[in-house]
């Protein structure tokens, strides 16, 4: 008979969990009413009523908790998600506010640390964040990384939830374990006004992360180039490197923002600050060894040419950049330009008129030219526009590199996508 009376039991629980997970509603309710548990727990140890937030259906929902389901059950699966964590994090404000006001413990977090109102300020409204700080939660609890209901706030755009959080004590200049401050999140979103607002409330700008990175440099990585802006007209430290061995200036070129690189330049940039070591570490799949990403110092300059800112090469050399540089393998501004388009390789050849000057492996910039594969984003046009613009320039088609390969030989003996006019342009 017991045996009997629990595969009952079993078999009105899967009928239930099938009834939740479909949001058939009166097959739930007639089930419930029949005496099936609500709180039963799932294979995963997450409840019924965790499953009917996690899907939106607040009329699922109230039906579970009108036949007593616990709003905050013991079991909650691995994570520790609450149905109140899990309604934060889908962000229904109707659900979130039925669930405390059935008193849904509102500091109860997740197996990380996380709370409610962390969640809710991430993804919900701030008359949410502000019932559930009403009902005890606290404004500076933190996760097991540090991360505070203002980081989750910044980190979602959220500037409404963000303000009101401030408002009510949340430390604004708090950091995580790995240095990241509200301000840092914040520039994460790519929501321009969140990072606006928390600078406008005393963020700190000259906090650091634990690997060297600054909020300037954060700001130029999220491409958030307005706010960065702010912050370099305030006055940053312009010869500070960044874990990839660049200063504001190189990433400001190799960002393509010529704005930018005239405001550093105007500020004091230095126009021959080279490119540093990387602290940037690969990991090789091949024999799965790490090493450091090796580079070689380039300056703005060659930087640009080989980003093909024409624009950007002009702002450089007024400002009295090196002109003459060439780089540990010998490639000055001419053959650094000779792989991007023809209006930074005018720049380069009023630059460097020489159109035969080699590198190391003795290449010129018709070698350069040639070397770029059918997946460069140089257009067949361009390329044939750089050989007009080189051969004017003298370029010689018969000089040989290291490897005894000239221009010509190079043509003759590859299917290169613009062939035919490389030997019209260059025919003798």
């Amino acid at each position: 008979m017991l045996g009997c009376t629990q595969a009952m039991a079993a078999n009105e629980h899967s009928e239930l969990l099938q009834a939740v997970q479909t949001g058939h509603l009166g097959r739930t309710e007639a089930l419930l009413d029949k005496g099936a548990d609500p709180d039963q727990p799932l294979a995963d140890g997450s409840s019924l009523l965790s499953w009917a937030v996690d899907a939106q259906n607040s009329r699922m929902a109230a039906l579970l908790l009108a036949h007593g389901a616990d709003v905050d059950p013991q079991q909650t699966g691995a994570e520790g998600f609450t149905p109140l964590s899990v309604a934060c994090q889908r962000g229904n404000s109707a659900i979130v506010l039925q669930l405390l006001n059935l008193r849904a413990d509102a500091n109860r977090a997740t197996a990380s640390g996380v709370t409610p109102l962390a969640l809710c300020a991430a993804n919900s409204t701030p008359e949410v964040v502000t019932r559930l700080i009403a009902d005890g939660a606290d404004v500076n609890a933190a996760d097991i990384n540090g991360q505070t209901p203002l980081m989750w706030a910044a980190a979602h755009g959220r500037t409404d939830n963000a303000l009101l959080l401030i408002q009510q004590g949340a430390g604004i200049n708090r950091v995580t374990a790995s240095g990241f401050s509200p301000l840092f999140f914040a520039l994460q979103s790519r929501n321009p006004g969140t990072p606006e607002a928390l600078l406008h409330k005393g963020a700190d700008i000259t906090q650091v992360t634990a690997d060297g990175t600054s909020v300037v440099q954060m700001a130029m990585y999220q491409k958030q180039f307005r706010f960065a802006a702010h912050l370099i007209d305030q006055g940053v430290d312009l010869n500070a490197y960044d874990r990839n061995g660049h200063q504001l200036l190189h990433i400001a070129v190799l960002e393509n923002q010529p704005d930018l690189v005239r405001q550093l330049l105007a500020q004091g940039a230095d126009p021959d600050a080279l490119t540093g070591e990387s602290q940037v570490v690969w990991r090789y799949e091949v024999n799965f060894t790490s090493a450091p990403y090796i580079t070689h110092p380039e300056s703005p300059l060659l930087l640009a040419a080989a980003q093909g800112s024409a624009e950007m090469m002009e702002l450089l050399a007024a400002a009295g950049a090196d002109t003459g540089f060439r780089t540990a393998e010998g490639n000055n501004v001419l053959l650094a330009a000779a792989q991007s388009n023809p209006g930074a390789l005018r720049v380069a050849l009023d630059l460097q008129p020489d159109a035969n000057i080699r590198n190391h492996r003795g290449q010129t910039a018709l070698h350069r030219l040639l070397d770029l594969g059918t997946d460069s984003g140089t257009s067949h046009e361009d390329i044939v526009a750089m050989f007009r613009l080189l051969r004017e320039h003298g370029a010689d088609p018969q000089l040989a590199d290291n490897n005894g390969q000239s221009p010509a030989t190079l043509v003759a003996s590859n299917d290169f996508r613009a062939k035919t006019e490389f030997v019209d342009i260059f025919r003798p």
